[in-house]
């Protein structure tokens, strides 16, 4: 952090001192400590002081901020005081009689702290998981535990929660869904998470990038969630963007998924379809490492559009354009199909609790949940003759 003056950090180390004499900025060095949270609203890993400025932004008055933390106006105030003592300016703009907002210097706080989160979120869910499994290891010898490789998707973080209910314990680990399908097969998970667009056309560069990495007889698919994705754009959609098209616009910013991520996948497959070249697209060579980052950047203004899963804009309370339903499936090896943790997992996949929470996710259906599906007919990838009778 950057201040005015020197004096001793919190931390108790000492500041440094640059530029004239006139006026002396110094490198602050602030601790903040974070706790481990339920969910990602509005962050996994919690910090009181960003929890607090991000309900200021939303609510427009400390009161109201307050209240909806659950703390006391005077607490609420003695914080704010103690930061701005801290950090050597101002976080909130109060005056009486208007609405409380953030400083230019709280706002960058903000923001810089939640895009760090979004980036961060599939290393910070892989430390939940990792805690989670240690615990149900250690205190539940009777727990199953499944390790997944998955492509970053909402409904799977959902799952992981309504797991542990069930006494299974899911090890997400979020990647690209081709580095996912390449981990079941080397044996570094039991459980992949990929997507597709339904019925894949032939000569597609889905059927390019998944049919080399999937073998009917070894590889099983299991229905998981059927699936929204579009353009996630800022509320009212100022730009009025509809279409692939409208991305090759001179003025739009767009922010794409990292290479192996089967979101780039779909919207390179998108673009080829519509026969625009993936650098007519400013910002197609961006990347973020989820839908979360996405919609991040979009929210934050860095960019004007992305390509993601609807539930992401929503949280943010961004405009969302559909484009494309696909099918996310679970693969796992034929030889783990009928081992606990798989048999588990099917049969929370198939509960009608699971299914509606599924359904109530903006964007989300179910989708032969809990199901093993033939391969050869979701993904029609594959030709085998039938055999003559003679």
């Amino acid at each position: 952090m950057e201040a005015v003056g020197t004096r001793p950090a919190r931390d108790g180390t000492e500041t440094r001192p640059s530029g004239d004499a006139a006026q002396v900025n110094a490198m602050h060095r602030i601790s903040l400590n974070y706790v481990l949270g339920a969910d990602a609203a509005p962050a996994l890993v919690r910090n009181s002081l960003l929890d607090l400025l991000q309900a200021v932004s939303e609510e427009g008055s400390i009161s109201a901020a307050a209240r909806r933390l659950g703390l006391s106006y005077r607490h609420v105030w003695g914080e704010l005081k103690r930061w701005d003592a801290e950090f050597g300016r101002a976080l909130i703009h109060w005056e009486k009689g208007h609405a409380a907002r953030l400083t230019d210097f709280g706002a960058k706080l903000l923001w810089a702290e939640r895009q760090a989160q979004a980036r961060l979120l599939p290393q910070i869910e892989a430390l939940r998981a990792n805690i989670e499994r240690a615990f149900a290891v250690a205190f539940d010898e009777s727990a199953h535990v499944l390790t997944f490789f998955a492509s970053h998707d909402e409904a799977l973080i959902a799952l992981g929660e309504q797991a542990r209910a069930q006494r299974l314990h899911l090890d997400i680990r979020f990647t690209g869904s081709v580095d996912a399908i390449r981990a079941l097969n080397e044996g570094r998970c039991e459980m992949a998470g990929f997507h597709t667009r339904i019925q894949p056309a032939h000569g597609s560069l889905s059927q390019r990038t998944y049919k080399p990495l999937l073998q009917p007889g070894r590889n099983k698919l299991i229905g998981f969630a059927r699936r929204t994705q579009g353009l996630i754009v800022a509320r009212g959609n100022p730009l009025g963007l509809r279409t692939p098209h409208d991305l090759t616009r001179a003025r739009v910013r767009f922010v794409n998924r990292a290479l192996g991520s089967g979101s780039r996948v779909l919207l390179d497959e998108l673009l080829a379809e519509a026969g625009i070249a993936p650098e007519a697209v400013r910002g197609h060579d961006s990347a973020e490492p989820s839908h979360a980052a996405v919609a991040h950047a979009v929210a934050t203004g860095t960019a004007d559009a992305g390509f993601g899963i609807e539930a992401n804009a929503r949280v943010r309370g961004l405009d969302f354009i559909p484009l494309v339903e696909e099918n996310y499936f679970l693969a796992c090896l034929k030889s783990s199909l009928e081992q606990p943790a798989t048999q588990a997992l099917l049969a929370l996949l198939r509960m009608a609790e699971w299914q509606r929470r599924l359904a109530g996710l903006p964007g989300y259906a179910p989708m032969t949940s809990g199901e093993v599906l033939s391969m050869t007919r979701v993904l029609p990838w594959w030709r085998f003759r039938t055999p003559r009778v003679r």
